[in-house]
Protein backbone atom coordinates (compact mmCIF):
# COMPACT_ATOMS: atom_id res chain seq x y z
CA UNK A 1 0.00 0.00 0.00
CA UNK A 2 1.24 3.71 -1.24
CA UNK A 3 1.60 5.63 2.11
CA UNK A 4 0.36 9.13 1.02
CA UNK A 5 0.11 12.46 2.99
CA UNK A 6 -3.15 13.46 4.38
CA UNK A 7 -4.49 15.96 6.63
CA UNK A 8 -6.22 16.28 10.33
CA UNK A 9 -9.87 16.36 8.45
CA UNK A 10 -8.94 13.69 6.74
CA UNK A 11 -8.33 11.44 9.08
CA UNK A 12 -11.46 12.66 11.15
CA UNK A 13 -13.81 11.73 8.86
CA UNK A 14 -12.20 8.34 8.05
CA UNK A 15 -11.85 7.49 11.99
CA UNK A 16 -15.91 8.84 12.17
CA UNK A 17 -16.50 5.88 9.68
CA UNK A 18 -14.73 2.64 11.15
CA UNK A 19 -15.81 4.19 14.75
CA UNK A 20 -19.22 4.30 13.79
CA UNK A 21 -19.10 0.70 11.96
CA UNK A 22 -16.69 -1.50 14.12
CA UNK A 23 -16.38 0.79 17.40
CA UNK A 24 -14.37 2.08 19.52
CA UNK A 25 -12.51 -0.54 21.05
CA UNK A 26 -12.50 -2.51 17.86
CA UNK A 27 -10.96 0.07 15.68
CA UNK A 28 -7.32 0.16 16.11
CA UNK A 29 -4.78 2.89 14.86
CA UNK A 30 -3.18 0.60 12.48
CA UNK A 31 -7.15 -0.17 11.20
CA UNK A 32 -7.14 4.04 10.87
CA UNK A 33 -3.64 4.39 9.49
CA UNK A 34 -4.72 1.95 6.40
CA UNK A 35 -8.00 4.06 6.02
CA UNK A 36 -6.41 6.91 5.72
CA UNK A 37 -3.34 5.62 3.50
CA UNK A 38 -0.71 6.45 6.46
CA UNK A 39 1.41 4.04 8.95
CA UNK A 40 -0.39 4.29 12.15
CA UNK A 41 2.79 5.96 13.55
CA UNK A 42 2.02 9.34 10.76
CA UNK A 43 -1.22 9.25 12.83
CA UNK A 44 0.61 10.72 16.23
CA UNK A 45 1.82 13.70 14.11
CA UNK A 46 -1.50 14.59 14.19
CA UNK A 47 -2.95 13.21 17.60
CA UNK A 48 -1.18 12.41 20.25
CA UNK A 49 -3.52 9.51 21.45
CA UNK A 50 -6.61 7.59 20.04
CA UNK A 51 -8.57 9.12 22.70
CA UNK A 52 -7.62 12.35 21.11
CA UNK A 53 -8.29 11.20 17.85
CA UNK A 54 -12.07 10.34 19.04
CA UNK A 55 -12.59 13.56 21.16
CA UNK A 56 -11.77 15.22 17.76
CA UNK A 57 -14.68 13.06 15.82
CA UNK A 58 -16.56 13.69 18.25
CA UNK A 59 -16.26 17.40 18.32
CA UNK A 60 -16.62 17.56 14.45
CA UNK A 61 -19.75 15.58 14.37
CA UNK A 62 -21.22 17.85 17.08
CA UNK A 63 -19.72 21.12 15.13
CA UNK A 64 -21.80 19.90 12.25
CA UNK A 65 -25.17 19.47 13.93
CA UNK A 66 -24.81 22.71 15.79
CA UNK A 67 -24.46 24.80 12.59
CA UNK A 68 -26.57 22.74 10.07
CA UNK A 69 -29.61 21.35 12.46
CA UNK A 70 -29.35 22.47 15.68
CA UNK A 71 -28.88 26.26 14.74
CA UNK A 72 -32.67 25.80 12.68
CA UNK A 73 -34.34 26.18 16.22
CA UNK A 74 -32.61 29.59 17.03
CA UNK A 75 -33.94 31.18 13.23
CA UNK A 76 -36.49 33.61 14.61
CA UNK A 77 -38.53 34.25 10.94
CA UNK A 78 -39.52 30.80 10.58
CA UNK A 79 -42.67 29.37 12.47
CA UNK A 80 -42.24 26.83 14.89
CA UNK A 81 -43.59 23.68 12.81
CA UNK A 82 -41.21 25.00 9.95
CA UNK A 83 -38.54 24.77 12.30
CA UNK A 84 -39.76 21.41 13.46
CA UNK A 85 -40.12 20.33 10.11
CA UNK A 86 -36.05 21.38 8.42
CA UNK A 87 -34.50 19.76 12.28
CA UNK A 88 -36.40 16.56 11.25
CA UNK A 89 -35.28 16.84 7.85
CA UNK A 90 -32.01 17.41 8.64
CA UNK A 91 -31.63 14.87 11.50
CA UNK A 92 -33.10 12.50 8.69
CA UNK A 93 -30.82 13.40 6.03
CA UNK A 94 -27.53 12.97 8.25
CA UNK A 95 -28.59 9.45 9.59
CA UNK A 96 -30.14 7.76 6.13
CA UNK A 97 -26.63 8.71 3.97
CA UNK A 98 -24.34 7.61 6.99
CA UNK A 99 -23.31 3.90 7.81
CA UNK A 100 -22.95 2.59 11.35
CA UNK A 101 -25.90 4.95 13.02
CA UNK A 102 -24.99 7.19 16.00
CA UNK A 103 -21.56 7.60 16.64
CA UNK A 104 -22.34 9.63 19.56
CA UNK A 105 -25.11 7.25 20.69
CA UNK A 106 -22.82 4.07 19.80
CA UNK A 107 -20.03 5.52 22.20
CA UNK A 108 -22.67 6.54 25.13
CA UNK A 109 -23.42 2.96 25.02
CA UNK A 110 -19.92 1.32 24.78
CA UNK A 111 -17.27 3.78 26.42
CA UNK A 112 -18.89 6.59 28.27
CA UNK A 113 -18.66 5.35 32.06
CA UNK A 114 -14.70 4.20 30.51
CA UNK A 115 -13.53 7.69 29.31
CA UNK A 116 -14.71 10.58 31.10
CA UNK A 117 -13.36 13.08 28.37
CA UNK A 118 -15.39 11.83 25.66
CA UNK A 119 -18.41 11.01 27.97
CA UNK A 120 -18.54 15.23 28.38
CA UNK A 121 -18.47 15.99 24.77
CA UNK A 122 -21.27 13.30 24.33
CA UNK A 123 -23.57 14.55 27.03
CA UNK A 124 -23.08 18.16 25.75
CA UNK A 125 -24.00 17.08 22.04
CA UNK A 126 -27.60 15.64 23.12
CA UNK A 127 -28.42 18.79 25.77
CA UNK A 128 -27.73 20.63 22.35
CA UNK A 129 -29.97 18.40 20.81
CA UNK A 130 -32.44 18.68 23.44
CA UNK A 131 -32.12 22.06 23.91
CA UNK A 132 -32.65 23.03 20.29
CA UNK A 133 -36.04 20.80 20.08
CA UNK A 134 -37.20 22.55 23.47
CA UNK A 135 -36.46 25.77 21.67
CA UNK A 136 -39.06 24.97 18.95
CA UNK A 137 -41.59 23.45 21.20
CA UNK A 138 -41.64 26.06 23.88
CA UNK A 139 -43.77 28.55 22.30
CA UNK A 140 -46.55 25.88 21.58
CA UNK A 141 -46.63 23.50 23.70
CA UNK A 142 -45.56 25.71 27.24
CA UNK A 143 -41.99 25.52 29.13
CA UNK A 144 -42.50 22.19 30.84
CA UNK A 145 -44.07 20.27 27.92
CA UNK A 146 -41.81 21.09 25.90
CA UNK A 147 -38.90 20.10 27.83
CA UNK A 148 -40.40 16.95 28.50
CA UNK A 149 -41.07 16.33 24.77
CA UNK A 150 -37.06 17.55 23.55
CA UNK A 151 -36.44 14.72 26.06
CA UNK A 152 -38.19 11.99 24.40
CA UNK A 153 -37.72 13.33 20.79
CA UNK A 154 -33.67 12.74 21.60
CA UNK A 155 -34.76 9.29 23.14
CA UNK A 156 -37.17 8.06 20.41
CA UNK A 157 -34.64 9.10 17.78
CA UNK A 158 -32.09 7.85 19.20
CA UNK A 159 -33.36 4.30 20.28
CA UNK A 160 -35.18 4.49 16.56
CA UNK A 161 -31.31 4.61 14.47
CA UNK A 162 -29.88 1.83 17.12
CA UNK A 163 -33.09 -0.32 15.82
CA UNK A 164 -32.66 1.02 11.90
CA UNK A 165 -28.77 -0.07 12.35
CA UNK A 166 -29.51 -3.38 14.04
CA UNK A 167 -32.52 -4.23 11.33
CA UNK A 168 -30.73 -3.00 8.72
CA UNK A 169 -33.60 -0.77 7.37
CA UNK A 170 -34.61 2.80 8.09
CA UNK A 171 -38.57 2.14 8.73
CA UNK A 172 -38.52 2.89 12.16
CA UNK A 173 -36.24 5.82 11.74
CA UNK A 174 -39.26 7.31 9.31
CA UNK A 175 -42.16 6.62 11.62
CA UNK A 176 -40.53 7.71 14.79
CA UNK A 177 -39.54 11.18 12.25
CA UNK A 178 -43.08 11.63 11.12
CA UNK A 179 -44.55 10.78 14.83
CA UNK A 180 -41.93 14.26 15.81
CA UNK A 181 -43.52 15.91 13.03
CA UNK A 182 -46.97 15.42 14.69
CA UNK A 183 -46.03 17.61 17.90
CA UNK A 184 -46.84 20.40 16.72
CA UNK A 185 -49.79 19.34 13.97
Amino acid sequence: MPITKTDRESIIKKSIHLFKVHGYYSTTMANIGDACGLIKGSIYYHFKSKEELALECLKYIHEIFNKEIFSIAYVNNLPPKEKLRLFTKGVEDYFLNSEGGCLLGNFALEISNNIPLLKKEIIDYFNHWEDAIYEILKSELGEQKAKEKAMQVVSSTQGSIMLMRLYGTSDVFKVQNKGILKLLS
